[in-house]
């Protein structure tokens, strides 16, 4: 092939899921590259490698685990580096390593990251520390790639809506009314997907869990299926008691030649783009929608030269049902083609959610099911955050025509219509969106509820009330009145929708 030598190739992924062993997340992230190396066909790449770019890892704390990974391998990078916090973090960093060996600033670039979740946590309700590395002050922090910025804004912090598992199914409610759907519609679309998902994880042998279900298993209440925030049960969650361990190595086509690496291993990144979505919950435009997918998707297409009736496979981000709803209808794919599943790995739940690095995974496994279908084209979506932070990445086995090129749209999303968002508010309102959430016995404890005054604006607020919790749970009470106080605190109220200002 007449290419330039500049050309970016991604030419080896390596996936590790720990059963038995136990091993610390550098070392699980070290043998997982090595298999990546194992996988390109060439040699010596590790020891050559001038750049390793590491996702922020969670089970363990490392000031630079990039200096400690190419110590584990034997290798003298010239820069290394770490993310914050985000599942946009291994996307991003292929879009950025791409860009910089294209443009001669990196020659061969290591992607990945590990987690050792499920032992850490084991070892904690032990009350046993692990024996693992520990970089002291005397080793410089790695320097910071993608920011670390606040993920939410003082309206859910002051009212403890934090942790994912929280928000997503405001997203879930929102995107259910916006449809017109009833609750019990609504569950029987995220488990019939789901469902489908976990179809893909049973034929994907890097997945965690390699076990189909029923759709009527995972929308059905059990000791082992408990509801964590309704309309979600565990089922329909994120799952990182994982050890997973994902590595990616990317060169230019003239260091893959070099190093003898054949070129049907080449995966071609084609294009990238990023951008964020409003910080605040209660700023978003709707809760069922996403500018940032909408157009980094779209821009991502364009540079790649396609669009997605032209892509073979997809990975769309799969946390949550809502984060695959609300992506597909943003990106124009369908939720039930069987002949283009919206998962190459089975999604967070079953192939695994290991923090912030499932991208990495999903790229790995997306690179072997283009290999397998030459002339295949495929995208990848990465979601940080609270459906915040957005990076896509379109990948093929023939080189891009104009050469890979990435964009940032950031100025773009934020000229779309945002809403008004009181951190503080008193008056009554019209129920938008609610998630109840649940104790380990499945006992209502505290709902979260998103509120429209009558001007349009937002406000977020915690329900407290057993009565009102038993109403929430089952009931569609979209547009129903919620009284809020000062204090954050709501209870809803008989009659129709009020709008008090």
């Amino acid at each position: 092939m007449n290419l330039d030598p500049r050309t970016p190739v991604l030419v080896g992924t390596g996936q590790l899921n720990l059963r038995d062993d136990t091993l610390e997340p550098v070392d699980l992230l070290a043998a997982a590259a090595r298999e990546a190396e194992r996988d390109s066909g060439g040699g010596s790449l590790l020891k050559s490698l001038d750049s390793v770019r590491l996702v922020r890892m969670l089970s363990w704390r490392y000031r630079d685990p990039g200096a400690l990974l190419a110590e584990r391998l034997g290798a003298s990078p010239r820069d290394t580096a770490y993310t914050a916090d985000g599942g946009n973090n291994p996307q991003a960093l292929l879009n950025g390593a791409a860009s910089d060996i294209a443009a001669g600033r990196a020659d061969v670039v290591l992607i990945g990251g590990a987690e050792t979740w499920r032992t850490r946590t084991r070892l904690r309700a032990e009350g046993r520390r692990p024996a693992w590395t520990v970089q002291d002050e005397t080793v410089p922090a790695a320097p910071l790639l993608g920011g670390s910025g606040p993920l939410l804004g003082q309206g859910e912090k002051r009212i403890g809506l934090e942790p994912p598992s929280w928000v997503y199914p405001l997203f879930e409610q929102a995107h259910r009314i916006d449809a017109g759907r009833t609750v019990e519609e609504q569950l029987r679309v995220g488990a019939r997907l789901w469902a489908d998902f976990s179809r893909v994880a049973a034929g994907n042998p890097h997945a965690w869990i390699r076990r189909e279900h029923t759709a009527e298993e995972i929308l059905t209440p059990s000791p082992s299926n408990r509801w964590i925030a309704w309309p979600y049960p565990k089922l329909m969650n994120s799952n990182n008691m994982v050890e997973q361990g994902a590595a990616l190595l990317l060169c230019s086509v003239e260091a893959a030649r070099r190093h003898g690496v054949p070129s049907d291993r080449w995966i071609f990144p084609q294009s990238g783009a990023e951008a964020n979505d409003t910080l605040e919950l209660g700023a978003r435009g709707e809760l069922h929608r996403s500018p940032a997918i909408r157009i980094s998707g779209r821009r991502a297409l364009e540079l790649a030269g396609t669009d997605v009736g032209s892509v073979d496979l997809v990975d769309v981000y799969s946390c949550f049902p809502s984060a695959v709803q609300i992506a597909a209808r943003e990106l124009g794919l369908a939720l039930d083609d069987a002949s283009r599943p919206l998962t190459v790995t089975g999604g967070l739940t079953f192939a695994g959610g290991p923090w912030n690095n499932y991208v990495s995974h999903s790229i790995a496994t997306m690179a072997s099911r283009l290999r397998e279908a030459p002339g295949s084209v495929g995208l990848v979506t990465a979601n940080g955050g609270y459906l915040t932070k957005h990076a896509m990445g379109v990948y093929g086995t023939t080189p891009p025509q104009a050469g890979f090129r990435a964009r940032n749209v950031q100025e773009e999303v934020d000229r779309e219509p945002r809403t008004r968002s009181l951190v503080q508010w008193e008056g009554t309102g019209s129920l938008e969106a609610w998630t109840v959430l649940h104790d380990r016995e499945g006992r209502p404890e505290r709902a979260f509820v998103s509120v429209r005054t009558a001007q349009g604006e937002r406000t977020l607020a915690v329900c407290q009330e057993a009565e009102d919790l038993a109403g929430m749970v089952g009931e569609d009470l979209a547009g129903a009145p919620v009284r809020v106080a000062l204090d954050g605190t709501a209870r809803l109220e008989d009659g129709e929708a009020a709008t008090d200002a």
